[in-house]
């Protein structure tokens, strides 16, 4: 098995990428096009997880969610709230 390593420029650049779709996301929802409910593969592309890491976030309750006839819907202010309270900052001096 090959071993990667991850450099801190790849965490900036996840970093980047990450509040760069955070922000499409707040752009979305202030211009009221992103939807109430959001379904579990809508969620898996918008936070680019897999199924599996979506499942451990609603077992482990991470992840709030309503599920009505077999299908799995989260609200899309829970998950900001979410994305918001797990939130790091690191100070860099």
């Amino acid at each position: 098995m090959a071993t990667s390593i991850i450099t801190t420029d790849d965490l900036r650049d996840f970093k980047l990428e990450l509040l760069d779709d955070i922000k499409k996301l707040l752009t979305k929802q202030s211009q009221g096009k992103l939807k109430k409910y959001l379904k579990s593969s809508e969620i898996r592309e918008l936070l680019q997880i897999s199924p599996g890491t979506l499942q451990n976030l609603r077992i482990n309750g991470t992840l709030p969610y309503t599920k009505m006839g077999g299908i799995i819907f989260y609200d899309a202010d829970e998950i900001q709230n979410v994305m918001l309270a797990n939130r790091i900052n690191h100070k860099t001096d």
